[in-house]
């Protein structure tokens, strides 16, 4: 099994100031010697790092753990798609085969950012290099997404945390909307993962996300769903093992194969690892 979304870091309470003082338990560092006996417990056999910094010395510090941390199959790094020497820069990542697309905070952006023509070049450039694309987005922005997507045909592109509805609130009627409409596109595959920390940390239930588990399934379906876990953010509501296990509780429904594809084999398709 894979898990498409994991996060290291060394603290710095500068560069990672969305790490506010209400977020303890992730205010320290993490890297995958942290996850080794969850996931020897849970036999999960590999990772996807996902960059959580907007830098390019990010890249370095996630190729420096994979070479490392065997467990790290592949990278979503961070680089500037707006840079007017992109292609140059991809030319230059495209030496590390550890990395395997990019990603860039969309949910810190407007949606002029989104649909800028300059960042839709950049990420329409990433095909040339066989480059996946993370979405990073609030469920209000999702309509932003959409336009954005399909101006870029044929690039594959991955919805974290499916998009980030309101699960506290469970005002989810226009993320589930905007969610057919995206999944429409045959080039766009979701995460479920990052859930717990949109919905009441300490408080939520299981109906709560699985209503959201519902519209994701339905729209994608098993072929274009992946498990992720958005650790250690989402240590901030509870220990991996429960997202884990309330993932497989809900993929019971499903046949064996389509498990594997959620588990182990859409991840291994998208990220070519």
């Amino acid at each position: 099994m894979i898990d498409t979304h994991v996060h290291f870091w060394n603290f710095d309470p500068v560069r990672d100031s969305w790490i506010n003082e209400d977020m303890f338990a992730i205010r320290n560092d993490f890297s995958p010697k942290d996850l080794m006996g969850v996931y020897n417990d849970l036999q999960i056999t590999g990772c996807i790092a996902v960059q959580a910094s907007q830098s390019e010395e990010e890249n370095q510090f996630l190729l420096s753990l994979a070479a490392q941390n065997e467990i790290v199959k592949g990278i979503v790094g961070w680089v500037d798609l707006l840079d007017p020497n992109l292609d140059e820069r991809l030319t230059y990542w495209s030496n590390f085969k550890k990395i395997k697309g990019w990603r860039h905070i969309l949910q810190a952006e407007n949606a002029d950012f989104i649909l800028n023509k300059k960042f839709i070049a950049g990420v329409n450039l990433l095909k040339k290099y066989n480059y996946t694309y993370d979405l990073l987005c609030y469920h209000d922005q999702l309509a932003a997404i959409i336009q954005m997507v399909d101006q870029i045909p044929d690039q594959p592109f991955v919805l974290d945390h499916c998009g980030k509805p309101d699960v506290k609130s469970q005002e989810i009627k226009s993320w589930s909307e905007n969610i057919k409409v995206l999944a429409s596109n045959p080039n766009v595959l979701c995460k479920v993962s990052g859930l717990l920390t949109e919905a009441d940390w300490k408080n939520w239930t299981e109906k709560e996300l699985f209503n959201c588990f519902d519209v994701v399934f339905e729209h994608f379906g098993p072929e274009r769903v992946m498990y992720g876990s958005d650790w250690p953010v989402m240590l901030l509501s509870r220990p991996y093992q429960d997202w884990f296990n309330l993932v497989t509780k809900y993929a019971e429904q499903f046949s064996a194969t389509e498990r594997k594809l959620i588990f182990t084999d859409n991840a291994k398709a998208f990220y070519g690892v």
